[in-house]
């Protein structure tokens, strides 16, 4: 049991929700930022117990924020805890945040969590995070939920949107112009999937190098012996190759076995 999770289960202050495995989430990616002059900014204040949640195990010299559109949040305002009022779906209250509060280390979206709540939070406030800090949206499990916004596979759910992620993630590995190297690419080293939550984690990333290593080498097979040295002049393989380039740039589903060159 980590000290996020002692501290929840002895709190007696202001009220705290949280689903039991959040808990090893939090302290996997958030440890690292214990006892260190960081900014925390806190979607969804309701109560205010995960702020002072999160002020009791970052120290003293964490500075956090929350944001409510809820203005009686403000009374939950205490040293080193400051509440933000305003809609996480206002753009232009958004913009406003980013020119009153510093860079931020870590952000978490606990706030509504509908799926537009979430990707405009995202879209505006992802840039606001530093090069080597964290965004964590929890609860996404409404992008399964229809009176959210979500439903399984539906397009303009949170999940959905994020799977981008995985792509962008990837893109310097692409050889298509539909998929370019991104600021996303640039800035992100990791994205992490759990139940209900995601992580990005920034960090400034170059395109990928690979490099060898070691001197002994296992032989090279002999193609012709096996047969497979004139495989690339067949009239079949020539087929496949086009097949596959065809429904490639029509995004058709690859099917097994389609195009096994051999």
């Amino acid at each position: 049991m980590n000290d996020l999770e002692l501290y929840f289960n002895k709190n007696d202050k202001r009220v705290i929700y949280k689903w039991a495995h959040y808990f090893d989430v939090y302290e996997r990616h958030f440890s690292k930022y214990r006892d260190k002059e960081i900014v925390i900014l806190e979607i969804g204040t309701l109560h205010g117990g995960s702020l002072q949640m999160w002020k009791s195990y970052f120290g003293d010299k964490a500075k956090i924020y929350g944001m409510d559109i809820n203005p009686a949040c403000k009374a939950v305002e205490e040293e080193n805890i400051k509440v933000l009022i305003g809609s996480q779906t206002d753009r232009k209250f958004l913009r406003q945040v980013k020119q009153e509060i510093p860079p931020i280390d870590i952000l978490i979206d606990d706030g509504g969590h509908t799926m537009l709540q979430q990707i405009v939070s995202y879209e505006e406030l992802f840039d606001h995070v530093k090069p080597d800090g964290v965004y964590l949206c929890e609860d996404i499990h409404t992008s399964y939920w229809l009176k959210y916004g979500g439903g399984h596979k539906r397009r303009g759910s949170f999940i959905e949107y994020s799977k981008n992620f995985i792509d962008q993630l990837n893109a310097y590995h692409s050889v298509e112009k539909s998929l370019p190297v991104s600021s996303f690419t640039r800035s992100v080293n990791s994205v992490h999937y759990y139940d209900s939550i995601v992580v990005v984690e920034k960090r400034p990333t170059p395109q990928p190098t690979s490099s060898q290593t070691g001197t002994i080498k296992t032989p090279p097979m002999n193609l012709e012996v096996h047969g497979v040295a004139k495989v690339k002049k067949n009239l079949r393989y020539r087929l496949k190759h086009i097949a596959n380039v065809v429904t490639a740039f029509f995004k058709l589903p690859f099917k097994k076995g389609s195009f096994d060159y051999s």
